[in-house]
C-alpha cells in the first residue's frame, strides 16, 4: 500500500482538504479528505464522480458544515488518477473493488455513497455486494440502462440519447489522437466552442460559470470516458436486485444522459428506492441546484 499525504487549501476557507494517494487494483488513486469534526470516526460521506469529472464535480456540496468525513476520490483514469490507470481492466465491478480498497487503507468500516453519473453506476454496485457496509445510496444522474444499450448499438441510440452517442463517438475519435487529443480538449475549454458542446449537459448552459466550463475540459479524459461507457454497457444490472439500503435516484427535467425510464427500472427494484426529477435541471444537478441537492442527501442520512 502506498500513500503520500499532503495540504491542500479548503475550498470553503474554514477546514483544511487533506490528499492521499492509495494503491489499487486498477493503479494509483488520488484521494481527498475533509475531516468532520471526530476525526476517529469510522462513517464516511463518499463522493463518486462521472466520467467526464473528477473529485472536483462536489465543489458546490463541500463549503457546507459536514458530521462525518468526507471522502472524495479521483477514479483510476481521471483527475490526478491517471498515471498508471489500468483502463483496460476498468469494468464496474473493478471501480467499485477500487473503491473499497481506498476506503478499508482509510480505516472506513461504513459509508454513505454519492455518485453523479458513471459514479451512480458503480455505487449501487458496492451497495449490492458492500450491503453489510453501505448505509445509502444517492445516485444523481447514474449513467444506467440506456447509456448501456446506446453503447452497445450506437444506431439505436441516436434516437434515445443522440447527445451521448455524439459524445461518445467524439470521445471515441479523440482517443486515438492520445495525448494530443486531452490537449485539444483543453485548449478548447477557453473557447466559447466549449460551452457549446457542454450546453446538452445543462438546462440553462449559458448560466454556468466559466470557471465550471473550463475544468470539465481540464477533466476530460477520452479514453477515460470510453473504457467507463463499455464497462457500463457489459454489466449485469440484475445484480441491483439484492440492494437493500435506502437509495435516491435523481435526474434532471433536461437530462440528456439519463433518461426517466432509467428512474424507473430503478424505482422497480423495491420500495427502499426513491425516485426524483428536478426541474430546471441537466445531468449536473450538482451544479444547477446543488442546495436542492444538499437537501436530499441530508433527508436520506437522516433516514
Amino acid at each position: 500500500m502506498v500513500m503520500e499525504v499532503l495540504q491542500e487549501a479548503s475550498l470553503s476557507g474554514s477546514t483544511t482538504i487533506q490528499r492521499e494517494v492509495v494503491s489499487t487494483g486498477l493503479g494509483p488513486c488520488a484521494v481527498r479528505l475533509q475531516r468532520g469534526p471526530d476525526e476517529h470516526g469510522h462513517i464516511a460521506d463518499v463522493f463518486l464522480h462521472g466520467a467526464a469529472g473528477s473529485w472536483t464535480t462536489f465543489q458546490p456540496l463541500l463549503s457546507g458544515a459536514h458530521e462525518r468525513d468526507r471522502v472524495l476520490l479521483d477514479l483510476p483514469g481521471w483527475g490526478d488518477s491517471t498515471e498508471g490507470a489500468r483502463l483496460g481492466s476498468a469494468t464496474v465491478e473493478a471501480m467499485a473493488g477500487a473503491v473499497v480498497e481506498v476506503l478499508n487503507s482509510l480505516g472506513y468500516r461504513s459509508w454513505n455513497l454519492v455518485g453523479h453519473s458513471m459514479g451512480g453506476a458503480i455505487a449501487l454496485h458496492i451497495a449490492a455486494d458492500w450491503p453489510e457496509r453501505t448505509l445509502s445510496v444517492a445516485a444523481i444522474s447514474a449513467t444506467t440502462f440506456g447509456v448501456a444499450g446506446s453503447t452497445r448499438q450506437p444506431s439505436h441510440g441516436l434516437t434515445k440519447l443522440p447527445w451521448f452517442v455524439g459524445m461518445l463517438l467524439l470521445m471515441r475519435f479523440t482517443a486515438l489522437l492520445g495525448n494530443a487529443g486531452r490537449a485539444l480538449i483543453r485548449l478548447a475549454g477557453n473557447t466559447p466552442f466549449m460551452r457549446l458542446l457542454l450546453a446538452p449537459l445543462f438546462a440553462e448552459p449559458a448560466a454556468i460559470p466559466a470557471h465550471v466550463i473550463r475544468g470539465l475540459a481540464r477533466d476530460g479524459r477520452p479514453a477515460s470516458f470510453c473504457a467507463a461507457a463499455r464497462a457500463v454497457s457489459q454489466y449485469d444490472f440484475a445484480r441491483w436486485h439484492s440492494i437493500s439500503c435506502p437509495v435516491i435516484a435523481v435526474r434532471g427535467d433536461n437530462d440528456a444522459f439519463t433518461p426517466q425510464s432509467d428512474l424507473d427500472q430503478l424505482a422497480s427494484l423495491g420500495p427502499h428506492i426513491r425516485t426524483m426529477t428536478v426541474p430546471r435541471c441537466g445531468h449536473f444537478a450538482i451544479v444547477e441546484q446543488p442546495v436542492l441537492v444538499q437537501e436530499l442527501l441530508d433527508e436520506l442520512w437522516q433516514r
